[in-house]
């Protein structure tokens, strides 16, 4: 049975801790392996390297921060596959959605691999009488990041090529559910030729996380997680004065107008609420059809298609969907669904009897469609995070915006319409921080950034794309005066070796 250790320095790094959790594969339901879980003074220890290590590494060239992106992109399509298997036994989704997982993150590093042209400063000459002012980005120094389990990969390399192009030493706390990726990763980003000490993993749960909070040795963190433990993050961090983005909870809407194409609605609903068992924050929960008419097309399409969805282990090449993370996670989606029925809903498609052979004790649910679900339920109000979508029918068009405007999550929405003029009222007046038109999943390409309004994002800054180098670094802004005049024989040595006299 594997033990996964922390990663210091390129190396597996035990500390004094002998405490581990079990690492669960969830379609067995049952242990394959244990992590190390970080006391404080090991987490001060892995600091402590980070912050030596950090001044050297942002003194290197910013091309030659890139070429060390440039190689650990090559070397993780190199080991894909790897990757890959590894990911979906620990959290159980399809082999598929591991690669695309893995996939996205190495967008974020082709991105970072551009920091010599994004780290270019502004600079005006004679803003006084000689006088010349300009800015420069420096990094921030250390940079912790507390990544979620439903994407080990992807949300860590959202965080970590920018922070480390920048500049930044990076420690990685990732979820102890789920933790041989991140480390495996992290050897190839050593293998890419990043410096000893410039990144490191250290496994932990609440004690690691609080000893990040508050060490004086870390000037930022990023977080993805839910809303609760988001706003905890955020204001622990910032009081102890620290740069803190935390990107939260999500209740996604997709509003289905009458004119819209009805085949490609329901392939968006099909792929977007239940790919990766409904476990990601883009994923669509509620479906809004405006119009009875709409909405009992949409659920007469949507009804065979979700019962056809096949619920099987990631070693099933023919899965659509795989378990949930956890007995805690299903136990929690289960009593959703029963909240849901007391309260009035129609459970059009019940996917609780899901049972997979030879896979008894996974944690597994098939897909599942409420109908007549309204507002003040709480399967409309919180966040399932399973493959559970709610049918939230809409008188018009104004209703149907409402609806997601008062909504206390700002992270996504969608709306499917062929009319132009409908879309682009939506896009202008919509709350929400990622839009689709006629896109399910408006996550934005690296060059952009991810995050959401309201309760989805605490902090200034979204995550990747821009806002990502703006939170990594600091902006130092410097005005410059020199004497005038150039005093005859003055000598001016070139990088040529010969001397040039005025």
């Amino acid at each position: 049975m594997k033990l996964i250790e922390h990663l210091v320095a390129g190396k597996a790094w035990r500390g004094k801790s002998e405490r581990t959790a079990d690492i669960i594969n969830p379609a067995l339901g049952k242990s394959i392996g244990k992590v190390r879980l970080a006391t404080k003074e090991d987490v001060d220890a892995v600091l402590e390297v980070a912050r030596k290590a950090q001044p050297k590494w942002a003194a290197t060239p910013p091309a030659k921060r890139a070429a060390v992106m440039f190689a650990f992109r090559d070397l993780l399509n190199k080991h894909m596959d790897e990757l890959a298997q590894t990911l979906s036994e620990e959290h159980g989704k399809t082999i598929p959605d591991a690669k695309g997982e893995i996939a996205r993150g190495i967008e974020v590093i082709e991105f970072a691999c551009g920091i010599p042209h994004l780290l270019k400063g502004e600079f005006s000459e004679q803003v006084a009488s000689q006088i010349d002012s300009f800015s420069i980005r420096q990094p921030v120094g250390v940079v912790a990041g507390i990544t979620p389990f439903n994407f080990p990969a992807m949300v860590p390399l959202w965080m970590y090529p920018i922070a480390l192009a920048c500049g930044n030493a990076f420690v990685l706390k990732p979820s102890e559910r789920d933790p041989s990726v991140p480390v495996r990763v992290g050897q190839l980003l050593q293998e890419a030729g990043l410096p000893e000490g410039v990144f490191s993993v250290v496994n932990g749960d609440k004690e690691a996380v609080d000893a990040l909070l508050d060490s004086p040795h870390v000037d930022a963190v990023s977080f993805v997680g839910s809303t609760a433990i988001g706003h905890y993050i955020y204001s622990r961090g910032t009081a102890a004065g620290k740069r803190v983005q935390a990107l939260c909870g999500a209740k996604n809407h997709l509003i289905v107008l009458p004119d819209a194409d009805m085949d490609k609605a329901v392939d968006a609903l099909i792929g977007s609420a239940f790919g990766s068992a409904g476990e990601r924050c883009m994923a669509i929960s509620v479906a809004v059809p405006v119009g009875e008419d709409t909405a009992d097309r949409l659920v007469a399409a949507l009804k065979p298609r979700i019962e056809a969805l096949k619920v099987a282990a990631c070693s099933d090449p023919n899965s659509d969907m795989g378990p949930v993370i956890s007995r805690q996670s299903l136990d929690r989606i289960l009593s959703y669904i029963d909240q849901g029925l007391e309260k009035g809903a129609k459970l059009i498609v019940d996917g609780r009897s899901v049972k997979v052979s030879g896979h008894e004790d996974g944690y597994f649910i098939g897909g599942c469609l409420f109908d007549r679900v309204t507002t003040d339920m709480s399967i409309y109000k919180e966040e399932i995070f399973g493959p559970v979508l709610a049918v939230v029918r809409a008188k018009d068009y104004e209703e149907a915006l409402q609806m997601v405007n008062d909504h206390e999550y700002g992270n996504g929405t969608a709306i499917f319409t062929r009319d132009g003029d409908a879309a682009r009222d939506f896009t202008m007046r919509v709350k929400i921080g990622m839009v689709g038109v006629n896109v399910p999943i408006p996550v934005p390409v690296a060059y952009f950034s991810f995050g959401g309004w309201k309760r989805s994002l605490f902090g200034d800054h979204s995550i990747h794309g821009m806002e990502g180098v703006r939170f990594n670094t600091r902006l130092k802004t410097i005005t410059t005066r020199w004497p005038s005049g150039i005093k005859e024989g003055a000598v001016f040595n070139f990088h040529s070796g010969h001397d040039t006299k005025a």
